[in-house]
């Protein structure tokens, strides 16, 4: 039997993760970069890593791991891909190899000076048991933000999502909104990271956009259920794990992923039906 005032913020903190990833989900999917979200989930690692290395611990990671993925989203988001001759997957490649190498640097630098990473390895795993009221008015705080950039920029983010370039050329300041988004992507992904850890993550973010995007059309819809499928990812995940004693994070990742396949199934049964 779950103990609801217990697990009260466990349950609010994964449904607002699900939502919150869901919604970026919309945007990232949507532009064929499903990547960043790995990118920047390593940038904010790379940071935390370091961070302990400097001798902070616990929720004192959050800010240098912010740190680094904010600078890591700034670094793509002021990138201009036609002037670099690159494209975002490359630059993304680029910006993951670097972080990933970091990271994982940093971890082996603990052993060398003697130092415990469980705190680190947390980060890595993630665990959604531990999240509690002081995480979730975090979460909130950043779901919230994320939410009111998207409603204030809702046209230039989605012109920016069928082609930058168009959006350029329009007069749009796709660059200044772009970069402002990957802040905000930056954000969300770095106090979620608790959830489902950072090399998980990236499902919680393609998982629930991709599944809506089979099921619904127009942004606006995609956008709505994409929050729903991540809510429903964070929230389901949590009490399949709590009522089997399995770990929350990869049941999350594995409840994502039935709702794309599901999703796949009923965007399939659907055209028969339409067709016949």
């Amino acid at each position: 039997m779950i103990d609801l005032v217990f697990w009260a913020p466990v349950m609010v903190g994964g449904a607002l993760a699900g939502a919150s990833s869901g919604m970026l989900g919309t945007f990232i999917v949507g532009m064929r970069i499903p990547f960043l979200g790995v990118c920047v989930a390593h940038a904010a690692l790379a940071g935390a890593v370091f961070g302990g290395l400097g001798g902070l611990e616990g929720q004192q990671l959050l800010w240098p791991a912010l740190a680094g993925a904010v600078l890591t989203a700034l670094a793509l988001g002021l990138t201009n891909p036609q002037r670099a001759h690159l494209d975002d997957n490359t630059v993304l490649s680029f910006l993951f190899s670097a972080t990933m190498g970091l990271a994982f640097l940093g971890i082996g630098l603990y052993g060398i000076l003697g130092k415990s990473d469980n705190d680190v390895r947390s980060l890595l795993w993630g665990s959604l048991n531990f999240c509690r009221w002081s995480d979730v008015r975090l979460m909130l705080a950043i779901a919230i933000a994320l939410a009111a950039y998207i409603a204030l920029f809702f046209k230039e983010l989605r012109a920016i999502l069928f082609c930058r370039a168009d959006a350029e050329a329009a007069g749009i300041r796709a660059t200044a909104v772009w970069t402002g988004f990957l802040i905000l992507t930056a954000a969300t992904l770095t106090v979620n990271f608790q959830t489902v850890g950072g090399l998980m993550i990236y499902s919680l973010i393609s998982n629930p956009a991709a599944a809506a995007f089979q099921v619904a059309r127009g942004c606006s819809r995609v956008l709505l259920l994409s929050a729903l499928f991540g809510a429903a990812s964070g929230w389901g995940g949590f009490l399949i794990a709590a009522a089997t004693d399995l770990p929350s994070g990869a049941v999350i990742v594995l409840v994502s992923s039935a709702l794309v396949g599901t999703a796949v199934l009923v965007a399939r049964l659907s055209r028969r039906f339409q067709a016949g």
